[in-house]
């Protein structure tokens, strides 16, 4: 009979069980992760102004491929959240990866529309993986290392986006299309193996039930709300379908609050939503969202544009990709800084740090912008500013929650982010087509669209600086049973 028939542990087994992975093996698992998430935003970048001769289909549908990857990605994150307080949030981070997986299988072997948006609503689905990694990191890591890998993983999000593009725009440009998605698929089925062999599952979990009818209410007003910001300048801001969908998702978001303060088991608790640090904290993630989409969707347009309009820079997109490449790199340097600063003086000095550098950057971006050095330094100094900021909210959501619920109240902190990245979208998509030159058929935004978009991202960044400011520096503190970082008043 052997060890196994007689209900002994074999060696091996034995082993394994009590094989305990190393600190810098879960970030570096869990920040690649993260990384490979965020790619899948940027993925489809180089290939937009082809998608519709490659999906047979208008400008318009086309635009479905990019905007429902940002819808899902909204909706799936609180949800997944939720999911990962209560069943374990490595068991749903896996489910996330593999369905971005599927995703990016769907996609690769798509040559219409339908499908493509299918696989591409699937790929958002994992963008949840940043925040759950951010959760586990809370649950499965010593102290001392926790808040440097926290900056890490939160700046991925930056990071993947910088760094993916110029990789995207290369294969986009000396091969078909949809090896995009097949190296798509590769990473995300690696970093499923990666955090199925080394990140432990954690042992905290959070009662109840899943909240269906509050998870059904938050998608439909969500949806609703994301529709009308990120669509309301190509149908209209008065028009009826614009109208209707942000007035629907105020009645729908009215009564799912009634229904969240009145349930047993929320999807969002908003009594511990609306504490001073956790409420003003995802205000000023709005502003941080908004400041990085402005760089994403402005810088790129003036680097590409002719130079006959005497605006734009005439660069290729993989070269315009490359300029803007340092902002990420930035980011992922300045996140061990960040979590010293915070552990210092507090996440607070952090975020308002790192907002109150977007905005200066964004007023000296408004007087600039006429010389490719410029823009780099704008996109680079702003990414500074945003990974001291990404770095911060982490550490100040999970200091004023329970440790039973800090997958989802980060991933409504994402979802904020999201809210301010599709304003940002709306806003300057609104602005550069407000004023315009033709160059040979090309219309080209005036370099005066260019600075009030930059102008109006100051101006944002400068609110959001300031409700930063109030947010406090003493609530109630969770370390008890999970390891979270204590930061000095």
């Amino acid at each position: 009979m052997t060890d196994e028939q007689s209900g002994w542990l074999s060696d091996k087994q034995r082993r394994r069980l009590t094989r305990i992975p190393s600190d810098r093996s879960i970030v570096a698992t869990l920040a690649s992760t993260g990384l490979i998430a965020a790619f899948m935003q940027t993925l489809v970048i180089p290939i937009v102004p082809h998608l519709p001769a490659y999906l047979d289909t208008s400008s318009s549908d086309a635009a479905w491929v990019l905007t429902a990857t940002l819808v899902s990605a909204a909706i799936s994150t609180p949800i997944a959240g939720r999911l990962g307080d209560m069943h374990g949030k490595r068991r749903i981070l896996l489910l996330l990866l593999l369905m971005m997986t599927i995703g990016s299988i769907v996609c690769a072997l798509s040559s219409t529309l339908v499908p493509m948006v299918v696989g591409r609503t699937l790929q958002g689905i994992g963008l949840g993986s940043i925040s759950l990694g951010i959760s586990i990191l809370r649950d499965v890591l010593h102290r001392r290392s926790l808040g440097a890998a926290i900056a890490l993983v939160s700046a991925t999000l930056g990071i993947g986006g910088a760094l993916g593009l110029p990789l995207s725009a290369i294969v986009a440009e000396n091969f078909d299309y949809h090896y995009l998605f097949w190296l798509a698929a590769l990473l995300s089925l690696g970093a499923a193996i990666a955090v199925l062999s080394i990140v432990p599952e954690s042992t905290l979990r959070t009662g109840g039930h899943f909240d269906y009818v509050g998870s059904l209410g938050f998608a439909v007003g969500l949806v609703s709300l994301l529709l009308a910001v990120s669509k309301g300048s190509e149908w209209g801001w008065t028009s009826l379908t614009t109208l209707g969908l942000a007035v629907g998702s105020l009645v729908v978001f009215a009564l799912w609050t009634l229904w969240e303060l009145r349930v047993t088991d929320p999807l969002v608790d908003l009594r511990v939503a609306s504490r001073p640090a956790v409420l003003l904290t995802n205000i000023a993630s709005v502003a941080v969202g908004f400041a990085f989409f402005t760089t994403a969707a402005a810088l790129p347009v003036l680097l590409e544009a002719p130079t006959g309009s005497g605006v734009g820079m005439g660069q290729s997109l993989l070269i315009a990709s490359l300029c803007l490449m340092p902002s990420g790199l930035v980011m992922f340097f300045v996140s061990r800084p960040a979590a010293r600063l915070s552990e210092a003086k507090g996440p607070k000095t952090s975020l308002v740090l790192g907002i109150s550098i977007i905005a200066v950057t964004f007023v000296a971006g408004s007087l600039m912008l006429t010389e490719v050095w410029q823009v780099i330094a704008i996109s680079t100094i702003s990414g500074l500013g945003t990974g001291f900021a990404y770095a911060a909210m982490p550490t100040l959501i999970m200091k004023a929650v329970p440790p039973t619920e800090t997958a989802a109240a980060n991933g409504l902190n994402s979802v904020m982010r999201t809210l301010g990245s599709s304003a940002a979208s709306a806003i300057v998509g609104v602005v550069l087509a407000s004023s315009f030159v033709v160059v040979d058929g090309t219309t080209v935004p005036t370099l005066g669209a260019f600075q009030l978009v930059f102008v109006i991202s100051a101006g944002v960044a400068i609110v959001g600086g300031v409700v930063a400011t109030f947010i406090p520096r003493h609530d109630p503190r969770y370390d008890e049973t999970a390891s979270i970082p204590v930061q000095n008043p």
